[in-house]
């Protein structure tokens, strides 16, 4: 790419006004969370456990594109890529606040009785107490405090790690004189990343979601977690690549681009649906007691939810993502990238919350504001790493291929 391309430098400027935004977002959560403390301190905990996954995997799923294109070498990406490296960085916090929310209900639930995950009451695994539970017993092999910590500890060394090596080497490319060179490097370390990405994502999703209902388990559950951290993660890249636009910073993003984001969600979010129904299928039609009882639970006391998180996350996109021209409208793509954000928060409160207060739930200004802070965290994060660098990367030897990408 030429020096002379008058775009090169443009950079998003994170104003004390849009600073103030975050702030204020992040106050609110503040106040709903110490609110259903005093209130509800049981779901309190399941509302923290939510919302730092959620952002947490919106993050991971940043990472992951970033390495699937440069695995690929994929050239139309590079336009985009400042977005996704910037929500990558989002990850330190997420494994600080996921430290923070385990060791805070693991203390708390000494006193109280009551912890996010069932398998960490000790008398479980006792036979001679009166609560010895043989089948958690007999996953006590996996479901151990040490290893759990150990798995947990590796699973942040690996995404931090690789989250930060990507975004410093992506910063030297700009004022390389070889931007190929940095470039192969990151497209090793991406095959790495990627193998470690298939066993601590899926791992991820055993421990930190599917070991809530511990008796319950699914061979589904990784893929399905899977599908709707990298969705949720597309319809976060949207809004920002769209809202970028419409200031006027990412001009050299085209309808073609749009088109391939729109095809991401459009896909992804088809791919979820398979999975929902498959996992849902399954275990219905073949009726065993321990595993139909995951769903009974949201059946009959999480109805509404569990349903309309089909239609927002399958019928929306379905219907309105469909056509060609339907990708490349920036507004339809803000739009819809919205509700499939909306539609995936309700999906993993859904997931999490029934197994930690059962039926005894509400979902009300506490459980909505403290989504509101930890997305004016994440935004803050976010836009604070996209104006640390060149909204364009400079150097990268696929840019002139993503420049004049067409589709």
């Amino acid at each position: 790419m030429g020096a002379n391309f008058n775009i090169t430098d443009k950079r998003y400027e994170f104003t004390q006004n849009s600073k103030l935004i975050s702030y204020v977002m992040i106050a609110i959560g503040m106040v709903a969370i110490i609110t259903s403390f005093v209130t509800h301190s049981h779901q309190a905990w399941s509302n923290l456990l939510i919302n730092n996954i959620f952002f947490m995997v919106i993050a991971l799923g940043g990472l992951f594109f970033l390495a699937v294109q440069y695995a690929a070498e994929v050239g139309w990406s590079v336009g985009i890529r400042r977005v996704p490296e910037a929500m990558a960085m989002y990850l330190p916090w997420g494994a600080a606040l996921m430290t923070i929310i385990l060791i805070g209900n693991y203390i708390a639930g000494h006193s109280s009785g009551h912890y996010l995950y069932h398998w960490w009451h000790h008398d479980l695994f006792n036979p001679e107490s009166p609560e010895f539970d043989h089948i958690i017993a007999g996953k006590s092999g996996f479901l151990n405090m040490p290893f759990f910590i150990a798995r947990v500890a590796f699973y942040f060394i690996v995404w931090i790690g690789f989250a930060m090596y990507f975004r410093k080497l992506s910063r030297q490319q700009d004022s390389a004189p070889n931007g190929s060179e940095l470039h192969l490097k990151m497209r090793s370390a991406s095959y790495k990343f990627l193998v470690l990405f298939a066993v601590t994502s899926s791992m991820m999703a055993w421990d930190f979601i599917m070991s809530i209902d511990t008796h319950w388990y699914s061979t589904l559950f990784g893929w399905y977690t899977f599908a709707s951290l990298f969705v949720s993660c597309i319809a976060v890249m949207a809004i920002m690549i769209v809202s970028m636009k419409r200031k006027g910073l990412m001009d050299h993003v085209n309808e073609h681009h749009l088109h391939n984001v729109g095809l991401f969600l459009f896909a992804f979010s088809v791919f979820w649906t398979y999975l929902w129904f498959s996992q849902f299928m399954l275990i219905w039609y073949s009726n065993i007691p321990e595993e139909v009882a995951y769903f009974m639970i949201r059946q009959d006391h999480y109805r509404a939810f569990w349903i309309a998180t089909f239609f927002i996350n399958f019928i929306a996109p379905l219907l309105l993502l469909m056509t060609r021209d339907a990708k490349r409208k920036p507004v339809l793509l803000l739009v819809i990238g919205a509700l499939v954000f909306v539609g995936h928060w309700m999906d993993f409160f859904q997931m999490i919350t029934p197994g930690v207060v059962g039926s005894e739930w509400h979902c009300g200004w506490m459980e909505i504001g403290t989504a509101v802070g930890f997305l004016g965290l994440f935004r803050y994060v976010a836009l604070n790493q996209i104006s640390k660098a060149a909204l364009v990367p400079r150097n990268d030897p696929f840019m002139e291929e993503s420049l004049q990408h067409t589709f």
